[in-house]
């Protein structure tokens, strides 16, 4: 298991698992001054805990500037539509 992973249950799905450290506004865009006047350092570096399976499917339906921009929070992950049906999924699969 690598250093920044543990054993523990995925904030979307509830596996238990392997979790990896998701960024809700992505390290990419801290920089940007959009972002950089917007929200304080704590707020830039804000996450989730997740599994790779779910942390993958994020990054795969969302370009990293919407998921800053729009899908900056636990709660509009949850809601949006297409992560609902994807954490759906990965919840059904095996650990």
């Amino acid at each position: 298991m690598k250093r920044n992973q543990k054993q523990d249950h995925c904030t979307l799905c509830q596996r238990e698992t392997a979790l990896t450290f998701h960024h809700l506004i992505p390290r990419k865009l801290h920089k940007r001054s959009r972002f950089a006047k917007k929200y304080s350092r704590e707020e830039l570096n804000q996450g989730l805990m997740l599994c790779r399976r779910c942390h993958r499917g994020i990054h795969k339906l969302y370009s990293e500037m919407e998921l800053g921009s729009r899908l900056n929070t636990e709660a509009t992950l949850r809601e949006d539509p297409m992560v609902a049906r994807h954490v759906a999924w990965v919840a059904r699969q095996k650990s």
